[in-house]
């Protein structure tokens, strides 16, 4: 597959004077397009050459030889609009991502376990918020890695950027697990770490309808699709233009090939409305359009979801909740939605035989992508069985919804409890859990409160284990 040229994006956040300028130097290249990569970067659909580069260098561009460059993914886009923790605010994002300076050769995720937009495990750098107010969990699954680990300690905001960095360098030792990266990096540079006190819950949430004229209080947000991800730069630049006049600060772009904007005044709706009539732009398709993730500039890929579309279409079939992706034909890129459409690779042709192109159905666990688990449905099906089986699947996820919480929930008056014995700090209400222990202090896992020794003190605020007190939780 034809590698492309990119720009990277950090956090996919860039401010309407940045679009401009982008939308300005592929206009000086020849292009009146440009498209949005699924890591939340811009694409130039058009070859450039390295004489260019003066064109170029205020731009972070990263050439197709340059494919070791990664941009950094965040929800910043689902920020104040979709579901979200309460304590990771816009500014908060804007706040982490300022903090990398550098280009990284992993692929890094900043997200908020609430939200359904953007997918929580597709980097190698997992950053993911936790209830415990800027702290994350880090999930990590480096190149030579088959699973997804946690990292032992939840991560302080300001340190995300130097944890990166620091496992970045570490990969020249190949550590081969994340034992042997946490004592790597905690050499490397000093952090603020915190005790994981419980697991990470990502709660499921359907995915969002994330186009058109939406209104949140006092504000308007715009979401923008376009089927052939070919953005005409013309009406990007009048978009830009509008931005500043509506003191809007930052647009944002989304790992499906759109962008948001947030922050539009109530008395500006009508003139954004007329911009984008005047452009002859919809805001108005059909989920069933909005939820499929493609490889970029693949008209093989582009055709067949069209096919898949129509048929969904003509049957009126819901795929509500649902998301689909095709893979990029090299087996390559990470799958993160509910059901993935995987084409094999051909034999070799002999003689003047033709052969058929046969494709894969997988679908994630509970069809939830986050749990990282895909089962496969069916092998080697032809192009024209894959709309009866996909709606097949799809029926199969609508008569699942909701039945494992059934299943959990109890059938009679009585609830049945059960409690469980944890140590709160006085001070700063953190929790030692012995199920945990504390890796930031050497104290294995199973070790519990009685068993620490007497100068243990909390990881947090430094208060003597005398400062702890015995609660039981009932669940």
């Amino acid at each position: 597959m034809k590698k492309l040229n990119r720009i990277l994006i950090n956090g996919g956040v860039l401010s309407p004077g940045e679009l401009k300028h982008i939308c300005e130097t592929a206009e000086s290249l020849g292009m009146n397009s440009i498209s949005f990569g699924s890591r939340q970067d811009i694409i130039f659909p058009k070859d450039i050459e390295k004489k260019d580069l003066e064109e170029l260098k205020t731009l972070q561009f990263v050439f197709p030889d340059e494919d070791v460059i990664h941009n950094i993914a965040s929800s910043y886009v689902s920020s104040d609009i979709f579901t979200n923790t309460s304590w990771l605010t816009s500014a908060r994002y804007l706040y982490v991502i300022e903090q990398f300076k550098y280009k990284p050769t992993l692929r890094i995720n900043i997200t908020d376990p609430k939200q359904r937009l953007v997918p929580l495990f597709t980097g190698n750098i997992n950053f993911i918020a936790s209830e415990n107010e800027d702290y994350w969990y880090l999930y990590l699954r480096l190149p030579n890695w088959r699973k997804t680990k946690m990292y032992p300690a939840l991560i302080y905001s300001w340190d995300l950027h130097k944890v990166a960095q620091a496992i970045e360098d570490v990969l020249i030792e190949e550590p081969e697990n994340v034992d042997t990266v946490f004592e790597l990096v905690n050499d490397a540079v000093e952090t603020n770490n915190r005790t994981v006190d419980k697991p990470l819950e990502v709660p499921f949430h359907p995915f969002p309808y994330y186009e058109g004229m939406n209104r949140i209080e006092d504000k308007y947000w715009l979401g923008l699709y376009w089927r052939n991800n070919l953005y005409d730069t013309t009406f990007l630049k009048e978009m830009c233009d509008l931005c500043f006049e509506n003191k809007i600060g930052k647009i944002s772009i989304t790992p499906w090939k759109s962008f948001i904007v947030k922050g539009i005044p109530v008395e500006s709706k009508l003139v954004w409305e007329k911009l984008l009539g005047r452009f002859g732009i919809n805001v108005r398709h059909s989920m069933l359009e909005l939820n499929w993730h493609l490889p970029v500039n693949n008209i093989e890929a582009l055709n067949l979801k069209k096919y898949l579309v129509t048929n969904f279409d003509q049957n009126d079939i819901s795929t509500y909740g649902l998301t689909f992706g095709i893979t990029d034909f090299d087996h390559n890129s990470y799958n993160f939605t509910s059901i993935v459409i995987e084409k094999n690779k051909q034999p070799e042709q002999i003689g003047d035989f033709v052969i058929r192109d046969t494709y894969n159905l997988l679908y994630a666990k509970n069809f939830d992508p986050n749990t990282r688990e895909y089962i496969v449905h069916v092998q080697d099906v032809d192009k024209v069985e894959l709309p009866g089986l996909l709606m097949e699947l799809s029926k199969l996820y609508f008569e699942q919804l909701g039945s494992e919480q059934e299943v959990n929930s109890p059938k009679t008056s009585k609830k049945e409890t059960t409690e469980e014995e944890i140590h709160q700090c006085s001070e700063c209400m953190t929790v030692y859990h012995k199920d945990y222990g504390d890796i930031t202090q050497n104290i294995a896992p199973g070790t519990s409160f009685e068993e620490l020794p007497s100068s243990y003190e909390c990881s947090v605020c430094g208060a003597p284990k005398s400062s702890y007190e015995k609660k039981v939780l009932v669940k």
